[in-house]
């Protein structure tokens, strides 16, 4: 009889089908992008996360999180990255009873930092995000210009370890409003992204990397993530694809082959990156991403105390490293071809 602890979970993704795909694509509802996590609960954590792209140069990030994935902490994270590559990170821990936080919609506030969305056009709702800290803000709308969207239901259960969720709100929108760097306050509008999600299990057992990013063109915007598992899992692989043409979603899809190629050592992660990722969704249609430079990096471990990293190493063999970076893309779809440069990240905890 086999050892009931030695079984491996039964990984559920919750595609709507036929198939590891979804043949109606979900509406997208406001709870969808509501908290989800029980906040007392030990070894869960939620976050929301924007970024935008910027006319003058600037991109810059923003984490709303109501634990963070790692210290358990309520807080807000701002990431500004200046047109000549210099970096800005930092991080704004709050207490639990200062978040608020809608089961309904993302009302959502920490401290006096804010998201807040009009569901006024159903389709295309608009948010506001407000972050003040010190000598760093920002105060964005992000417009949709695509609708919502989530894998199937949104979620990928691992047994009972837990759950994985992943919506995306704001596949792609129009951005505009002011950000504030080192008290100098700079009006912006730019192109902007939004998704959010929550994790009721330890991803650090059960996952050896990711990869996530999206892709803007003339006609197609894309959204990916593919997660790979440990032996564990035996290795599950979980590809995750949405194509939308001009502001419909024309497929969402889990049934799609990633070939990475021509790896290459980083010595600031401490981990290789693939410099080539090919996206095949068919004999005919695919979609390639050549690495052209590395925006940031960074080896994790070094967030970490003496003591946890030494243990993170050392005992559960980990090898933390964080990549963001700058590529060529080709979509080839339908016999139509397009390109140009788009960001994606790379993330892994055990190679």
């Amino acid at each position: 009889m086999a050892n009931k602890k030695n079984k491996k979970p039964e990984i559920i993704e919750a595609w709507t089908g036929p198939g590891r795909k979804d043949g109606k694509i979900t509406v997208f509802k406001p709870e969808y992008d509501a908290i989800h996590i029980d906040m007392k609960q030990r070894g869960n954590s939620e976050w929301w996360y924007f970024d935008a792209r910027l006319d003058n140069g600037y991109t810059v990030v923003a984490f709303f999180r109501a634990k963070h994935e790692r210290s358990g902490k309520t807080g807000v994270e701002i990431t500004i990255y200046k047109p000549n590559d210099e970096k800005i990170q930092n991080v704004y821990e709050y207490k639990r009873s200062d978040l608020k936080a809608s089961h309904e919609l993302a009302d959502i506030q920490i401290g006096k930092n804010y998201i807040k969305v009009d569901y006024s056009n159903e389709k295309f709702p608009t948010y506001e995000i407000f972050l003040d800290e010190g000598e760093f803000g920002f105060h964005l709308k992000y417009t949709a210009e695509i609708p919502g969207w989530m894998p199937g239901k949104g979620y990928t259960k691992f047994g009972n370890l837990g759950e994985f969720g992943w919506v995306v709100p704001l596949p792609k929108a129009k951005v505009e409003g002011t950000i504030k760097v080192h008290d100098e306050t700079i009006s912006v509008k730019g192109m902007g992204y939004h998704d959010h999600n929550w994790i009721t299990l330890n991803m650090i057992k059960i996952v050896n990397y990711w990869h996530w990013g999206r892709i803007y063109s003339e006609n197609y915007t894309v959204v990916y993530a593919y997660i790979q598992s440990n032996k564990k899992m035996e290795e599950y692989i979980i590809p995750v694809l949405m194509l939308a043409k001009n502001d419909k979603i024309i497929l969402s899809t889990g049934e799609y082959e990633l070939i990475e190629d021509e790896f290459q050592y980083d010595d600031k992660a401490k981990n290789n990156y693939p410099l080539s990722l090919e996206f095949v969704l068919s004999e005919q249609n695919r979609i390639t991403l050549r690495v052209e430079n590395i925006i940031d990096s960074d080896y994790m471990l070094s967030e970490f105390n003496p003591i946890l990293g030494f243990l993170a190493k050392n005992i559960l063999k980990l090898s933390p490293g964080y990549f963001r970076l700058n590529s060529k893309f080709e979509i080839n779809y339908d016999s139509n071809i397009e390109k140009g440069t788009t960001l994606h990240e790379m993330v892994i905890l055990k190679q």
